[in-house]
C-alpha cells in the first residue's frame, strides 16, 4: 500500500486559510477605515453647514438688535417730543389765562390800594402793595374771593407803616396770596 504523506497538503491548506483570514482581516479593517473616513467627512460636513447656518443666524440677530437699538431709541425721542409738545400745549391753553388774571387784578383792586409786586408760581399768586388802611386789604380780599379768575384770598401780613413826609397818610404794606383759577377756566372756555 502506498503511503501517502497528507502533512504537506494540511500545511498548504492551514497557510491558505490563513492567508485567506488576513486577506479577509485586511479587507474588513480597510472596509471600517473606509466606513469611519466616511462618516468622519459626512459628519464634518454636517457640522461645517450647521456652523455656517449658526454664523448667518448670528449675523441676522445682531442686524435686529442693532435695529431694537434705534427703536428704542426712536421710541425715547418720540416720548421726548410728545413731552415737549404737552407742554407747548399747556403753555399755549394758558397763554389768555395770565391776560385774564391781570385784568382780573385790575377790576378786583379797589381804590386806595396799590400793588408794588405780582409773582406766580404755579397757580398761586403773591401780591404785595400797600394800602390806605386795612378796610381796603379786607375789600381786595373780597374782591378776589368774588372774582371768576382768582380765588382763595390768605392774608399773610399787614403791616401799619408811620407817616411819610410825602403823602403825610399811614399806609398798610401787606401781602396777600391768591389761586390763579386760569387753568380750570381756560378748559372751560375752550368746551365752548
Amino acid at each position: 500500500m502506498p503511503r501517502i504523506n497528507l502533512l504537506p497538503w494540511r500545511d498548504e491548506l492551514r497557510a491558505e486559510r490563513r492567508n485567506q483570514f488576513f486577506i479577509a482581516l485586511g479587507a474588513a479593517a480597510g472596509i471600517a477605515a473606509f466606513v469611519i473616513l466616511i462618516s468622519n467627512i459626512t459628519f464634518n460636513s454636517i457640522i461645517d453647514h450647521q456652523g455656517d447656518r449658526n454664523r448667518m443666524l448670528q449675523s441676522e440677530i445682531d442686524m435686529l438688535n442693532i435695529k431694537i437699538k434705534e427703536i428704542i431709541d426712536l421710541e425715547d425721542q418720540k416720548d421726548r417730543l410728545l413731552a415737549r409738545m404737552e407742554i407747548i400745549e399747556q403753555l399755549q391753553r394758558s397763554r389768555p389765562g395770565i391776560v385774564h388774571v391781570f385784568e382780573e387784578l385790575v377790576t378786583t383792586l379797589p381804590d386806595g390800594v396799590f400793588l408794588k409786586e405780582v409773582k406766580q408760581d404755579g397757580t398761586r399768586l403773591e401780591i404785595r402793595g400797600s394800602a390806605e388802611s386795612n378796610t381796603r386789604v379786607s375789600a381786595l380780599m373780597r374782591n378776589i374771593d368774588k372774582s371768576d379768575w382768582l380765588g382763595s384770598p390768605d392774608l399773610e401780613v399787614v403791616e401799619v407803616k408811620s407817616a411819610s413826609s410825602e403823602s403825610g397818610r399811614r399806609a398798610s404794606e401787606f401781602t396777600v396770596f391768591a389761586q390763579s383759577l386760569t387753568s380750570n377756566q381756560g378748559d372751560e372756555e375752550g368746551v365752548q
